[in-house]
């Protein structure tokens, strides 16, 4: 993921407590896809932007099908005109001696896209920190899986890209890596893919190198031998890492012997003269269309704050944040990235707060909208809250209509107030625009339930296992489809039990469950009797400890002990409760029968028209 400099660099004294430089001039170039903010020249700005829209159309004739979603929103490219103000923004992990030296760095996240680069890099390829970076965002959704080396391997071979009217060569050599590889021993190759991100390989500055040297070489070497021998290594390759092998049994299965393949790899490096691609292409950009503007000292200090935050380094981001305030407290971006802050760090209140202000002051940014509403369905089952939630997220869609967790929040927002269908439609745009994102299709899953729609549950659920790259997705995955086959059996059991019985009653079953619910093994009896119960007013919660929980086949009555007061509550069917946890994990699945007494909760209830007939359990939030 990071790029390096091979040219050694003189130390500067500088203070790195705040990114504010006061004698700089920071202008913005706008391109139809990448903004570029920059302290250097406009001459500059335009070449940089220039450069990002060729790749980007580059990139597309290559990968055609490529799943990219790049034009979700605009990449902010930081671009700097020299090592002190780089160095102001950097990563920490950078800045002790030794480390590898940077000249430029992506970063990417939910709902943000930076990469910050110098505009001072010299060498044959001085644009190569704009492509390499390019690369990294491109294939950036199959980082989960990808291995570090092919990550880096990838990066470094498409860097030395020439662009000109007409033709592009693509995998020119690199020189520095070739010297880099001729005066180093060689990583061994099973050490090599096997290297991660915590590894020395990936951060000291020597270890680091020869890492992407020799990443470069052996992506060259297979890629190159594939096209000249018609043979797809590389192909096998991710396509097994893709299935969650293991990189060097991978590397053995697409690759053969890798004694032998370290061998030929040493064998290739030696060699004087290299191969690379041509290929003819026009690509046209048309820089008269870009938009220039001056950025005010506000402006800038404030985008600086925000890749701060977004780079882990929050104490130079808050002096930086609370500096912007001090000078213009109505700057929109400052709130957004004070939430961030504290949504990142758990203070949802303040977060909330942030978010709030930033709405109030016309943010027309997506992500205030998204952020201040989800944070409210976090914090509050209210209808008013859940409105203002809705709201805000609509909005959110209409000013970014291809992020998809806005459609996701809204889903779980209308499933909420029992719009399923509407929820059923705004979950499928969610997985549409994201198939890869597993929690969606769980929460599809969830409003299948609502609905009454059991086996749909377990058919979506099944669909996502097969998708899951990472233990964490696996496991998540599995937990839920447990959940919903346990729902659709209940289904099931009870649509016999009335037909045995001759009972007309539809059946009722489902709402969202977030969490497995086990029935007591034995035989049915008859639900807890009780009046119709038609609701009066609006969702209401409550936290305290549960006591007296008693169940009669699925039916659950249980009392909640507050400080004040202690409150009776039914449920019909506690297959129909949600029973979330907060804090602390469940350890096998939960029996609301037997696991309920004495726990602390937040339960949320709605209260009866008929003052005779106990309020019912809407939802079940378990605190450790």
């Amino acid at each position: 993921m990071w790029n390096r400099c091979f040219v050694t660099l003189l130390l500067l004294a500088t203070s790195l407590a705040s990114a504010r430089d006061k004698d700089a001039t920071w202008l913005q170039v706008t391109s139809p896809h990448f903004v570029v903010a920059t302290n250097g020249s406009e001459k500059q700005a335009r070449r940089v932007a220039d450069q990002f829209e060729r790749m980007r159309s580059l990139f597309h004739t290559l990968f055609p099908h490529i799943q990219t979603n790049l034009d979700d929103a605009p990449i902010f490219v930081l671009a700097v005109k020299d090592d002190k103000t780089f160095r102001a923004l950097e990563p920490e992990a950078y800045l002790a001696n030794g480390s590898l030296r940077l000249a430029g760095l992506f970063l990417d996240s939910l709902d943000r896209k930076f990469v910050l680069m110098r505009l001072d890099a010299e060498g044959d390829h001085p644009y190569s920190v704009i492509y390499h970076e390019y690369t990294h965002l491109l294939i950036g959704k199959s980082a989960a899986w990808m291995p570090l080396w092919l990550n880096e391997g990838l990066a470094e071979f498409y860097q030395n890209t020439d662009i000109r009217e007409k033709e592009a060569e693509l995998g020119q050599p690199s020189r520095e890596d070739l010297i880099w590889l001729q005066q180093n021993r060689l990583i061994p190759l099973p050490t090599l893919f096997a290297v991660d991100q915590n590894s020395p390989y990936y951060h000291q500055e020597n270890k680091g190198s020869i890492f992407y040297a020799e990443s470069w070489a052996l992506t060259h070497y297979i890629e190159v031998g594939d096209y000249e021998h018609k043979t797809h290594r590389m192909t096998d390759y991710l396509t097994l890492t893709e299935k969650n092998m293991d990189p060097v049994t991978a590397a053995t299965q697409a690759f053969g012997d890798l004694k032998h393949l370290q061998n030929e790899l040493e064998n290739y490096i030696r060699e004087t003269t290299y191969h690379y691609f041509r290929m003819q292409t026009a690509v046209e950009v048309d820089d008269s269309a870009f938009k220039v503007q001056s950025l005010t000292a506000s402006q800038s200090d404030s985008l600086r704050a925000e890749f701060l935050a977004y780079n882990q380094r929050t104490a130079d981001a808050q002096s930086l944040l609370d500096h912007v305030l001090q000078e213009d407290p109505n700057n929109v971006q400052a709130h957004e990235t004070k939430g961030y802050l504290e949504f990142r760090d758990g203070h949802l209140e303040e977060a909330r707060k942030w978010y709030a202000q930033a709405v109030q002051l016309d943010s027309q940014n997506f992500l205030a909208h998204y952020y201040f509403a989800a944070i409210t369905m976090m914090q509050s089952a209210n209808d008013s809250d859940r409105q203002q939630a809705e709201n805000s997220l609509r909005t959110a869609i209409k000013l970014n209509a291809s992020f998809a967790p806005s459609y996701d929040r809204l889903a779980v927002c209308l499933a909420q107030k029992r719009n399923l269908e509407e929820a059923r439609v705004m979950e499928l745009t969610a997985v549409s625009l994201d198939p890869t994102n597993i929690g969606f299709r769980v929460n599809m899953a969830n409003i299948y339930m609502s609905n009454r729609q059991g086996q749909r549950a377990v058919e979506v659920l099944q669909a996502a296992a097969k998708m899951a790259k990472t233990p964490s997705d696996s496991n998540a995955v599995q937990f839920a489809l447990a959940n919903a086959q346990r729902f659709a059996e209940a289904q099931k059991e009870f649509a016999q039990r009335v037909q045995e019985q001759g009972d007309d009653q539809e059946d009722d079953q489902g709402d969202e469950v977030t969490t497995n619910v086990t029935a007591e093994s034995k035989p049915a009896a008859q639900p807890m009797k009780q009046a119709p119960f038609v609701a009066k007013g609006p969702h209401r919660s409550v936290v305290g400890v549960l006591k007296g929980v008693r169940c009669e086949s699925t039916a659950l009555d249980l009392t909640v002990d507050t400080k004040d007061k202690q409150l009776s509550l039914h449920g019909d069917d506690y297959f129909k409760i949600p029973f979330t946890v907060l804090g602390f994990q469940l350890h096998g699945d939960l029996n609301p029968c037997k696991d309920l007494e004495n726990r602390p909760a937040k339960v949320e209830y709605v209260e009866s028209a008929d003052p005779s007939v106990t309020a019912q359990v809407v939802a079940v939030e378990l605190h450790k």
